[in-house]
């Protein structure tokens, strides 16, 4: 209970100062978040769309291989890049290893599976009469995929959260692709992850308190943007 305590005050102690290192995590844990949710959803999207629209062989493997993206360790996806990316490995000539740039790589690797996957759910749960009534009239097949996001964005969007989640709290594929290093790659829940480690815990439950009130803002944010917009255009519609 004191851990909790402390950790508490010290949250307050580090918001309240404006402490520089607080904010260089979390500018560096916006980066991730950001660059790997984005990356994902423009390459992701119209994977998923794709693969929930066409019909051509080995769709089902490819959603399969997408669907396994759930349950993908993330610390032996940061193993498989960081050995890729050693100095005599395939990417070696990238210096992408203890980089920024590798984490940004590894989280959205994580991310871009989910955004897939999640996709094609979302779009196979649209009513299967507007996409075949649409096909009937002739729609091509950037109409079809149109009209297929906007029937899926609520699903969409809750992939967008799931790429958001996992970019705020993932750590060991960062860790091992960025090491982990103070001041530069490191992000709040790596972060959180080394205070703990060193036996510094009540600084990790600040840091860890700070988190959860960063996921807190951002998944409320989308999450009003994935219902609340829609509550009140009914409410419009009803009035």
């Amino acid at each position: 209970m004191n851990f909790f305590l402390d950790g508490l005050q010290q949250a307050w102690d580090l918001i309240w100062s404006g402490n520089p290192e607080l904010v260089q995590l979390l500018e560096v844990t916006l980066q991730v978040v950001a660059v790997s949710t984005g990356v994902s959803l423009v390459l992701g999207l119209p994977v998923g769309l794709a693969l929930a629209l066409g019909r051509f062989p080995g769709r089902g493997v490819l959603v399969v291989v997408a669907n396994t993206g759930f349950a993908l360790p993330p610390v032996v996806v940061g193993l498989v890049l960081a050995l890729l990316m050693f100095p005599q490995a395939p990417l070696g000539g990238l210096d992408l290893l203890f980089t920024l740039r590798g984490v940004f790589i590894a989280q959205t690797c994580l991310a871009l599976p989910l955004m897939v996957a999640l996709t094609v759910s979302a779009v196979r749960d649209t009513p299967p009469g507007l996409l075949d009534q649409a096909r009937a009239f002739g729609a091509g097949r950037l109409d079809l995929a149109l009209l297929a996001a906007r029937e899926a964005r609520t699903g969409i969007l809750a992939a967008t959260i799931a790429a958001v989640g996992s970019g705020l709290s993932e750590v060991g594929a960062i860790v091992l692709v960025g090491g982990n290093i103070r001041g530069y790659d490191q992000t709040l829940a790596s972060a959180a992850l080394e205070s703990i480690g060193a036996g510094r815990y009540a600084e990790g439950m600040a840091i860890g308190i700070i988190l959860l009130g960063l996921i807190v803002v951002l998944t409320s944010a989308l999450t009003w943007l994935q219902y609340g917009r829609r509550s009140r255009r009914t409410a419009w519609s009803a009035s």
